[in-house]
């Protein structure tokens, strides 16, 4: 950040190529570090950095293609163009109309009319955006963002470079990337190989600020095919603007342009192919160093961790509550009580899971109607790679009911879901709801549940197993709780919420103290 403000200073000399081109690489840098924060720390300066640094970024745009589309008639017509200094911003602003400029251009050294004008041309634009360029320097708060330069550092550094949690966000563009390189070689047009190049170049600024191991081993190579896949779209825009412009006498010169420019694009397409293709390919290589099979959701479930720890303001609180929902879980699907009436054994647990963690997450936004906050930003999250799309959106919804209104088919949140998905979801917030209410004081008093009294259904001679009979049709299910007191709130809460749970099992659910339980998992 502190390297954007210096650049702004070199750039405002005399806004030539090479100080443009920098002050947009230390933007686009900046954009990237906030990106990556911001999937881990949801404070809305990374957000508002961000969005100032592209406001500029994107302001220097035109005149940095045009820089770049003059640079390459050099290199194209290098012995057929004598290139004179750029004008000044005051002689810019006094320059002909473009026409006139193609026109008054002529010179002895100019072997190629076609280059002559399109150069005479760019020039003409370059002062024209010099000028927008400028008044995008004048407006840009360098003030906040030197105040920015201080205090996101600090909240960066919560996590350090080389975490895990990085290397999954390396993972997710690194498959996104993956799937644009597939794209692109196999209908090998013009916009597939820019996205897959805005891919890599988003897999290779996550790698060089987070990564710094990785980087070191990977940063050449991921460059080299970013430039490959740059200069093909750089070679697109120079030839657009020459058919646009109008610069080419005649068939023969307009040809021997095309057959020059697909001669260099397909020199660099082809060197970008071999070096990712085959078993050796580079996208190999890089896949390597990151994280592989359960380690990536496992990974992903830190990253969640990390992000509800930003914004719930106890969630100690929703990591007890978190494991006391999946004991109550375990104990009910182990007595075939529970069952699912939608999705796998896995999927139930894993929807619960996240819940439960991110339930108290709308407590940032909206203390009162908190559980409703928290639907909206856990669906604004998104879905971390090894996460399941659906899991997390039951996940938001179960959350949103751990609290307030009972869940009912009927509810805005649940009628347009399906019957078994309905019944799914309530009874993942059937569970989570005792067990939030079990730490309603946030202090921790009970430490642990166990499910008693109900043997496991016995299994019949062809596998499957009979329904639960060790309880009568109306028989309480009893839940031992390490930690209960009688009489205390955290009692009289309980005795409030487990009404949906006993709706859900049709049966009455009672809760008493016990000491020193040995979960069943764990005997």
């Amino acid at each position: 950040m502190t390297r954007v403000l210096a650049e702004c200073n070199h750039v405002a000399a005399d806004f030539s190529a090479d100080p443009v081109h920098d002050l947009r690489v230390a933007l686009r840098r900046c954009r990237s570090l906030a990106d990556g924060m911001m999937a881990m720390d949801p404070d809305p300066d990374w957000k508002a950095m961000k969005k100032a640094g592209k406001r500029l970024f994107q302001r220097l745009g035109e005149l940095r293609d045009v820089q770049i589309m003059m640079e390459w008639i050099d290199k194209l017509h290098p012995a057929g163009v004598a290139r004179a200094p750029s004008p000044s911003l005051p002689e810019a602003a006094q320059s002909p109309p473009e026409s006139e400029v193609a026109i008054a251009l002529p010179d002895p050294m100019l072997r190629d009319p076609a280059a002559a004008n399109l150069l005479g041309i760019l020039r003409h634009r370059e002062g024209q955006h010099k000028q927008e360029a400028r008044a995008a320097l004048e407006e840009f708060d360098a003030k906040q963002w030197r105040q920015w330069s201080r205090t996101l550092p600090v909240r960066a550094a919560r996590v350090r470079p080389g975490s895990p949690v990085f290397k999954h966000l390396a993972l997710e563009r690194w498959t996104a990337a993956r799937e644009l390189h597939t794209r692109a070689l196999r209908n090998r047009s013009q916009i597939a190989f820019h996205t897959l190049r805005i891919g890599i170049k988003r897999f290779r600024y996550i790698v060089e600020n987070f990564l710094p191991a990785e980087h070191k081993a990977w940063s050449n190579d991921l460059k080299h095919m970013q430039d490959l896949l740059g200069e093909v779209h750089d070679l697109d825009v120079l030839w657009a603007t020459a058919l646009a412009s109008h610069v080419f006498p005649d068939d023969e010169s307009r040809q021997a342009w095309h057959a020059r420019i697909v001669e260099e694009q397909t020199k660099r397409i082809e060197e970008y192919r071999q070096r990712t293709v085959g078993s050796d390919s580079l996208w190999n290589t890089w896949r390597v160093g990151l994280p592989q099979g359960k380690q990536i959701q496992q990974v992903a479930t830190l990253r969640m961790k990390l992000w509800a720890k930003a914004l719930d303001p106890d969630f100690p609180h929703s990591e007890r509550v978190a494991r006391l929902a999946l004991e109550l879980y375990d104990g009910l699907s182990t007595t075939g009580l529970l069952g699912n009436a939608n999705g796998t054994d896995a999927d139930a647990r894993d929807t619960l899971y996240v819940a439960a963690l991110l339930h108290d997450v709308g407590r940032s936004r909206d203390k009162k109607k908190h559980h409703k906050a928290s639907l909206e930003l856990i669906l604004a999250h998104g879905t971390p790679l090894g996460w399941k799309a659906e899991n997390m959106q039951r996940a938001a919804i179960v959350a949103r009911f751990h609290a307030g209104a009972l869940p009912t088919r009927s509810h805005k949140t649940l009628r347009d879901l399906l019957t078994d998905e309905q019944r799914f979801i309530i009874r993942l917030a059937a569970i989570l709801r005792l067990a939030n209410a079990m730490d309603d004081t946030h202090d921790g008093q009970i430490k642990s549940v166990q499910i008693e009294n109900v043997e496991p259904p016995k299994r019949r001679a062809n596998g499957f197993r009979r329904r639960p009979d060790a309880l009568g049709k109306n028989e309480a299910l009893v839940i031992a709780a390490d930690g209960y007191v009688p009489g205390s709130p955290t009692a009289q809460t309980i005795a409030a919420e487990r009404y949906l749970l006993e709706t859900v099992l049709r049966r009455p659910v009672v809760i008493k103290s016990a000491s020193g339980i040995r979960l069943a998992a764990s005997a």
